[in-house]
């Protein structure tokens, strides 16, 4: 009897769950890979079981959508057809031969010193994205967390970054953060977006496209006034005040030129800071496998292939969209590595309206690219002894005198001269704003491994085959 093709997944999220599923309701069989200990990914994270938690009192996004995602796993896990590795934290995928089967190394468990080796026909990486902040004084204090980590806190552990709690950034993460958050229980003074709302309508066309999108959002807005959340549009925050934490931020309008405008600075009282300046999306595995990214992640067909052979993307990974391209990008994948696998060749028609939703979403998604962006004298407003690579402790002045006294030209050179971006993180945080600061492009860095490896497991190698 011939065996089945193997998928690895990597990634649990909504385009990871889609493609997974997709794929083995064609016959294919799955191992589907996650760092976390419930499938879900952050978009349809529940709380831990531990906490006992039947429904809880926090956002749920799109509860029906996640149950039907949540049921069909399980089904296809009791037939056998996907393997859920749950607490696989994935650090590298390798091609053993140039059009041959992949490897994917992950490490196992909380403590991630046990190496496993998990051997495919084709991989999908559903890698998700990840935040970003831009720095300012103060925001290395405790009490300022990113807004999808607010949302982690009260999703996942059922508890709130603080009592009063002020949204800031850009972004549509704003809206639900702000929104959960004050449903939970928190007072949120204030939710101080960037963005102009005039950019909005010069946008409008695009936008009008999604009118789910629209209704959502102005659901968001309704909720919010309902709750007292005082929404502060062309306004950000240019300071964290506290000594050992938060206890005040300043905020400021910001002009027609993109600055801030002089004298327009007030001072609200908050215990916790949620700030998010967008999303990146995690495209380390991609660039270790030689796949070309676009200027949004990894690039892609109309089949969510990329031109690695074997290799398929969707999801975050290939541009920041959210969870219903996510979902539609997943699903197209997972079709057309179930016809590939099988030695035919899909047909558009086989996900038609996962395409037209696709396509719908990709130009709101863009639009709102367009309206989300950070202001422009950001830069100028980081004092010298601003720390921007939390890591390593690099301050702005640091940053700055690899590119003005030591003639830095790319962040490559920036990092070796000033270590920013040497740390835990490898530049996934401060890489946006060592570029904003420096003046040098934001280009990815092609990194062997996606994250920390210990020794032992390297010269281990190979390791735990769980292929059988």
């Amino acid at each position: 009897m011939t065996e089945r093709p193997h998928l690895a997944v990597v990634g649990a999220g909504p385009a990871g769950l889609a493609g997974a599923l997709a794929a083995a309701a064609r016959g294919v069989r799955v191992t589907l890979l996650d760092a976390s200990e419930q499938a879900g990914g952050q978009f349809y994270r529940q709380p831990a079981p531990a906490l006992g938690a039947h429904r809880p009192r926090t956002p749920q996004h799109h509860r029906r959508v996640w149950e039907r995602l949540r049921d069909e796993l399980a089904r296809q896990r009791a037939t056998g057809l996907i393997r859920h590795l749950t607490d696989h934290h994935v650090w590298s995928v390798q091609r053993n031969s140039p059009a041959g089967p992949v490897t994917v190394h992950a490490l196992r468990g909380p403590a991630q010193e046990e190496g496993v080796a998990v051997r495919a026909d084709a991989v999908l990486l559903a890698t998700g994205g990840h935040e970003w902040v831009l720095p300012f004084p103060g925001w290395t204090l405790p009490g300022v967390v990113t807004a999808g980590g607010a949302q982690a806190m009260l999703k996942g552990g059922l508890v709130l970054p603080g009592r009063r709690v002020v949204v800031a950034g850009t972004g549509p993460l704003l809206l639900p953060v702000a929104t959960g958050l004050a449903a939970a229980g928190a007072r949120v003074p204030a939710l101080v977006e960037a963005a102009d709302p005039a950019a909005a309508l010069r946008r409008a066309p695009a936008l009008a496209a999604r009118p789910d999108k629209l209704a959502e959002g102005a659901g968001y807005a309704a909720r919010l006034a309902r709750h007292g959340v005082r929404v502060l549009p062309r306004h950000v925050v240019v300071e964290a005040h506290g000594t050992d934490r938060l206890t005040a931020v300043t905020v400021a309008a910001l002009g027609p030129d993109g600055r801030t405008r002089p004298g327009s600075g007030r001072r609200i009282p908050c215990d916790a800071l949620a700030v998010s300046h967008g999303m990146l999306p995690h495209t380390d595995l991609a660039e270790a496998l030689g796949c070309t990214l676009s200027g949004t992640g990894v690039r892609v067909d109309a089949e969510q292939r990329t031109d690695g052979p074997g290799v398929w993307a969707a999801g975050e990974s290939t541009g920041i969209g959210g969870a219903a391209l996510a979902l539609a990008e997943g699903h197209i994948a997972g079709r057309s590595i179930g016809a590939r696998l099988a030695g035919t060749a899909p047909h558009p028609r086989d996900w038609a309206a996962a395409g037209r939703a696709r396509d719908r979403l990709r130009r709101f998604c863009s639009a709102l690219d367009a309206i989300c962006v950070p202001h422009a004298g950001w830069a100028e407003t980081v004092a010298d002894d601003t720390v921007v690579c939390r890591c390593e402790e690099v301050t702005a002045a640091e940053v700055r005198t690899a590119v003005d006294t030591l003639g830095a030209r790319d962040l490559r050179t920036v990092k070796l001269l000033s270590r920013a971006g040497m740390g835990w993180c490898q530049g996934r945080m401060c890489a946006p704003a060592v570029a904003g600061l420096t003046g040098c492009p934001l280009a990815p860095g092609r990194r062997p491994f996606a994250r920390s490896v210990p020794l032992g497991v390297l010269a281990a190698l190979p390791v735990h085959d769980t292929t059988q």
